[in-house]
This record gives structure tokens, C-alpha cells and sequence, in this order.
């Protein structure tokens, strides 16, 4: 009788978490393994990245993008919310701050995915009765037990359906129609393969851009929105510092904090200044109203 095939090089078999826990709509997109509870408001969450991706590898396929490292964390996040605190599935999640410092020389992809730990900590969470309506948590990235990034604050919010409707005013994805999309800077400029990716175009200075919100995206918008996501905007600040620097520095920091929904059917603005040292300073316009702001880490390219 023919024995089974042993599986002696996989002892253990990896997928990903369900997709709904992390709100993505592809599994493709869901970057994350499991999760364990390590003591009272710490958990440990397992993810792996691809050796390729669209957006968060870079073209030449040898480093990881920081902004993986903030949709790993966000991700995480989400995750924990829905299992351990018991969110409902149905809530939606306000982004207000996201902080991180991430370490360029282990952002190398290697010669098969990176396996990664994060090591999560919520060190606020709100209630209204029995329910999370918000919290703060930090989150330490760790690859091969070295640390690939510290979040040291990400803090947001959760409301039900009901709520976010009354809150958005009857703006849904069905009623609310973008912009056009304006002519797009060369891909080149802001470190991109791939004109599809590039979400800035030239504007009426060399330190301003607007913001190019292609709905049709298939990772910005892994699903429809009644308003620009937060990951786009960290992306535009991303291409604001590569065109701003000429391409010879790139974001390894970021401190962005978000003031109001950045609304599809507006113009948004991106604007860029020196800050202190080697640092950036991003700031995303709507009108006369700031959407976010966001001090960013660079590093030479």
C-alpha cells in the first residue's frame, strides 16, 4: 500500500489571514499570516511579504518600500481590532495618525519572502459601552529577529455603518464621481515603473502638485471608497519627496497626521517645504483646509 508523502521540508502549512479582517478585497493584498495574544493588550501578528509587488518593491525588484511596512502595520492593526477587541466586520476604520521610522539596510528582499513579526501593543483603546470606538497602539517590525521599523504611534477611530453614513452626508462610492485625471509627472521622477502608479501632476509651482486619484487603481482602491484613502495620500507624499529631491533622496520616515476625509470630487494639493536637517515637510490641501500633514524621514538615495 502506498504510504503518504511526507512533508519533511514544510512542518507547518502558511496562509493568510481572511482578507475581511484586514478590509481588502484581494487576497493578494493581504499580507498577513496569524496572530497570537502574548499578554494583556500585546499580540503577536505573523506576515509575509512577496518578492514582487506592483507598488511596494522597488522596480529593480531588490528592496522592500517603506510603505509596506505601514500597510503591514495597518493591517495589524485591523486585525487585532476585529479578533481580539471584537469590532464588528461591518465598522468603518478612521485613520487619524501614523508614525514610523523604519531601517533601509533590512528592506532587502532576499532570495525567497520575507517572513515578519509584528510585536503590537495597544496602549490606548476607547470605549462607548462594551464597544472600541477608537485606539492607540505601537507596533515594532521584525524580520529574522532584526528590526525592520518602529511604529511608536498609530491611533484611529471605528464607527458602525449608521454613524459613517450620517458622518459622510449620503456620499457613497455610487454617488460621489472623481475627477478627471490630469496629465501625470514622468514616471521616473517620483520612482516609478509604471505611468499608471504616478498620482501627482505639475501644478503652477515646482514645490506644489495635484494630486491624480485614478478610482480604477487595483491596490489604492483594492475596493470601491467614498474618498481618498489614506495610502494614496502617504504614496503622493512619497513621489512629493522624490520629485522635490530630484530622485537623491528617498522617505524612510513618516509622521502624518489626517484632519478630514479627502473628498474624490475635490482637487486635492500637495505641497512640499525643507524642514529641519533632511527632513520634509508634506502637506495635503483641500480649498482652504489642510487634509493632512506629514514630516517625513529621508534618507540618500
Amino acid at each position: 500500500m502506498p504510504q503518504p508523502r511526507q512533508l519533511a521540508e514544510t512542518p507547518s502549512m502558511t496562509a493568510t489571514v481572511p482578507r475581511q479582517l484586514v478590509h481588502r478585497a484581494a487576497v493578494a493584498e493581504t499580507f498577513l499570516t496569524g496572530w497570537s495574544g502574548t499578554a494583556a493588550d500585546r499580540f503577536s501578528v505573523s506576515a509575509q511579504w512577496p518578492r514582487a509587488h506592483g507598488l511596494h518593491v522597488s522596480p529593480d525588484r531588490s528592496a522592500y518600500d517603506p510603505l509596506l511596512v505601514v500597510e503591514t502595520v495597518r493591517q495589524s492593526g485591523t486585525l487585532i481590532a476585529h479578533t481580539e477587541y471584537d469590532v464588528p466586520l461591518d465598522h468603518h476604520f478612521v485613520l487619524q495618525e501614523f508614525e514610523v521610522e523604519t531601517v533601509p539596510q533590512h528592506l532587502a528582499v532576499g532570495s525567497v519572502p520575507a517572513e515578519l513579526v509584528v510585536e503590537l501593543a495597544f496602549v490606548d483603546v476607547q470605549y462607548r459601552g462594551r464597544r472600541p470606538v477608537g485606539a492607540r497602539y505601537t507596533a515594532d517590525v521584525l524580520r529574522g529577529g532584526e528590526r525592520v521599523a518602529t511604529a511608536s504611534n498609530v491611533v484611529f477611530t471605528c464607527t458602525s455603518e449608521p454613524v459613517y453614513r450620517r458622518l459622510r452626508g449620503g456620499r457613497t462610492p455610487a454617488t460621489v464621481s472623481p475627477l478627471p485625471l490630469p496629465p501625470a509627472l514622468p514616471a521616473a521622477v517620483v520612482g516609478r515603473a509604471l505611468p499608471a502608479d504616478v498620482v501627482l501632476a505639475p501644478a503652477d509651482r515646482p514645490d506644489r502638485w495635484q494630486l491624480r486619484v485614478d478610482t480604477a487603481h487595483p491596490v489604492f482602491f483594492d475596493h470601491p471608497l467614498d474618498h481618498v484613502p489614506g495610502m494614496l495620500l502617504l504614496e503622493a507624499v512619497r513621489q512629493a519627496v522624490r520629485a522635490h529631491t530630484s530622485g537623491t533622496r528617498s522617505p524612510v520616515a513618516f509622521h502624518i497626521t489626517f484632519h478630514r476625509y479627502a473628498e474624490l470630487d475635490m482637487p486635492t494639493w500637495i505641497e512640499v517645504r525643507d524642514g529641519d536637517g533632511t527632513d520634509v515637510q508634506v502637506v495635503g490641501r483641500q480649498g482652504e483646509s489642510a487634509v493632512f500633514e506629514c514630516a517625513v524621514g529621508t534618507a540618500q538615495w
